[in-house]
């Protein structure tokens, strides 16, 4: 048999998948890495980490399978987006990761959009405001902050070219990634509105697709480190949210899946559609010939983790991994719409349906009936009514029904959840079998067309099973309908608020 070995760069771990040319995923390894918060609004990562891990895996999932390394047939990553790090001419990353989450350069991000003559007309050249978690706003950040760095800096590579580059030796910025950035969807080229925001493009590295083989395949340092044959071939890749779009089927005009894992994410494919809107970005698909509208969500899973961590831990040291079973029970015995109690879920701001950083969680209309229990179905449906916002935004804006559509990720395990997620945007939908690697799977499946195992991105569809289809219930869709509503009337309400109470102390002039 022959396989790719998938590496799944996620906020917390790398997962090594293994997956056939059959499109069946063999085994999977994963290895955690640290986050750091140095600062408030700062959260970095350390790109060695990344690499270790993938060293860690890469040996293991081979080892686990009991195959040969000569096996593996290709490597390709699937890695979190918008990351920024400095390398110089050797390839040295020069500090750590600005990862995605990072909301330090909101006052460059300002700064950025008045030299062009404010947000309006910035928005007007570009497309789209920018905030302090933009890539262009973080590279500003280095400049300004970091003069000594950004002075040594050959290129600001993403997680999946610092990836690539350890694999390889070569330096590249593939298309989906560039398009976090700042890339022309047009002539598929970084955009030319850089010089004019204070960015040199010497900086940016070249550009590749998800498809194309880079150099010569791993080199002998990389061969041994990972414990595969030299010259294993290693592809272009794609940000997660790109490869999820392959791995869940959903490849085909306005076709929408949605991700729940850490964060979450709406999206669809599309050739034309290219706007920016309601915090949604139109980035590049992993398919050269695609664009992709995305609006992510930056606090899903991971505030399905808190509520578990602080408020169960008991039960989480009795019961281990069958916490989550009984959260779901626990949810079960809590009417719909929690009382009316809303928690929203912007734990770390928020990008879409509404662009923030510095929003934050809110809990309201708490009273003294209210248990743990009712916090924690709130938790879930406040993650359900951003979702339902995105939906019918994308209606709104981009004429897309979003009536039967595809979830993908951990959280489609958690079949409560997947319950008010039907309720709550009163929508069928499918979830996929496998759901946690279907980003691995994607990105598996391109590795399979830089091949030439697969004929094109529509291939995709043949590798993808349905395991289950969710309902709406219609005897809760009066409730739902009152707090959705109810929801975004909280955020119009606090989000001058807290950026009274955030904004300074997030730029670091109050500890």
């Amino acid at each position: 048999m022959k396989y790719i070995i998938s590496h799944d760069i996620g906020t917390s771990s790398d997962k090594a998948v293994l997956v056939d040319f059959d499109g069946n995923i063999v085994t999977t390894v994963a290895e955690p890495y640290p986050t750091y918060y140095p600062a408030p609004a700062h959260v970095e990562q350390d790109p060695n980490d990344y690499w270790k891990a993938v060293c860690v895996t890469s040996k293991a999932v081979v080892a686990k399978a009991g195959i040969k390394p000569e096996d593996v047939k290709g490597i390709v990553f699937s890695t979190q987006a918008q990351g920024v790090i400095p390398v110089d001419e050797k390839g040295n990353n020069l500090m750590n990761n600005i990862t995605w989450v990072d909301g330090r350069a909101e006052e460059q991000a300002q700064k950025i959009m008045n030299r062009l003559g404010g947000t309006k007309v910035f928005t007007m050249i570009v497309g789209t405001p920018i905030m302090g978690k933009d890539c262009v706003a973080k590279m500003a950040w280095v400049k300004e902050k970091r003069p000594e760095i950004y002075a040594k800096t050959k290129y600001f590579l993403d997680v999946n070219g610092w990836l690539k580059f350890k694999c390889t030796g070569e330096m590249y910025a593939e298309l989906s990634g560039a398009s976090s950035y700042g890339l022309d969807l047009k002539k598929k080229s970084w955009m030319a509105a850089f010089p004019l925001i204070g960015v040199d493009m010497k900086r940016l590295p070249p550009l590749c697709k998800s498809t194309d083989k880079i150099g010569k395949g791993l080199t002998a340092k990389a061969a041994e480190e990972t414990g595969l044959p030299v010259g294993t071939p290693v592809f272009g890749g794609c940000d997660d949210v790109q490869s999820a779009v392959v791995g869940s089927g959903m490849c085909g005009e306005g076709e929408v899946h949605i991700y729940l894992g850490t964060s979450a994410w709406v999206a669809f494919p599309s050739k034309t559609a290219s706007k920016f809107m309601h915090g949604a970005a139109a980035i590049q698909s992993a398919d050269p010939d695609m664009n992709l509208i995305a609006g992510i969500t930056e606090a899903a899973g991971s505030n399905i983790q808190w509520i578990c961590d602080q408020f169960f831990k008991h039960e989480k040291a009795e019961l281990g991994d069958g916490i989550y079973e009984y959260m779901d029970n626990v949810i079960h015995n809590v009417p719909a719409g929690s009382d009316h109690l809303i928690c929203t879920p912007w734990m770390l701001g928020e990008r879409c349906p509404v662009s923030s950083t510095t929003t934050r969680a809110t809990l309201f209309n708490i009273n003294p009936t209210h248990t743990r229990e009712h916090l924690m179905r709130a938790v879930y449906e406040g993650i359900a009514y951003n979702l339902r916002w995105i939906l019918d935004n994308y209606r709104k804006d981009y004429g897309i029904e979003g009536n039967n559509f595809r979830i993908i990720g951990g959280g489609a395990l958690d079949k409560g959840w997947m319950q008010i997620i039907a309720d709550v945007t009163g929508c069928t939908f499918s979830v996929v079998k496998n759901p946690r690697n279907a980003g691995a799977l994607g990105s598996a499946i391109i590795a399979l067309i830089g091949l030439g195992e697969l004929k094109s991105f529509s291939a995709a569809k043949n590798f993808v099973q349905i395991e289950a289809t969710y309902k709406p219930d219609k005897a809760n869709k009066a409730i739902y309908d009152k707090l959705f509503s109810d929801y975004k009337t909280l955020y119009a309400a606090l989000k001058k608020p807290y950026i009274k109470a955030n904004s300074r102390r997030f730029e670091g002039m109050e500890k």
